[in-house]
């Protein structure tokens, strides 16, 4: 799950889109699965393309109620990481809307958003992001947030 997550921020770094990034993360997802400590649950790569297919292109409250209902908003990964995926698809990449249909599912809610609104912001960037409703934010300093990205991309260069 961390590899998915991880390849999906990356490639929005670079330049990707958000789905070009996501369908990427699939493959990282299984490459990682390989890798690490075997937990029960279910497939995380499976579950992230199901979820992904199972809410493209249906209306909004539609696919809320099929992140919550079938795809689960627990704490679990094996739920938490395919939704925030399937939150990616319904906002359709924008960091915004990720963090406020992540806000509405209830469940795990801050992980998702956490996850869906990094991975959208990565493919965005900053300027998408509604600047009316960021000033109206209590407690963030967008000047660090700028110099912490910054330092994030010079750091990924080396």
């Amino acid at each position: 799950s961390a590899a998915a997550v991880a390849l999906a921020v990356s490639g929005g770094v670079s330049g990707a889109d958000w789905r070009a990034a996501s369908e990427r993360a699939v493959t990282a997802a299984r490459l990682g699965a390989t890798l690490g400590h075997w937990v029960t649950g279910g497939d995380i790569a499976a579950r992230i393309a199901w979820a992904q297919d199972l809410v493209r292109g249906k209306a909004e409250k539609e696919a809320i109620r099929l992140i919550v209902d079938l795809v689960g908003t627990g704490v679990a990964s094996q739920e938490s990481v395919p939704a925030a995926f399937a939150v990616l698809e319904v906002a359709e990449g924008d960091p915004w809307r990720a963090a406020v249909i992540s806000a509405n599912l209830g469940g795990d809610t801050d992980t998702i958003g956490a996850i869906a609104a990094s991975m959208a912001g990565a493919s965005a960037g900053l300027s998408r992001l509604p600047q009316d409703r960021i000033a109206k934010l209590h407690g963030i300093d967008l000047a660090a947030v700028r110099a912490l990205a910054d330092d994030l991309i010079a750091a990924r260069r080396h």
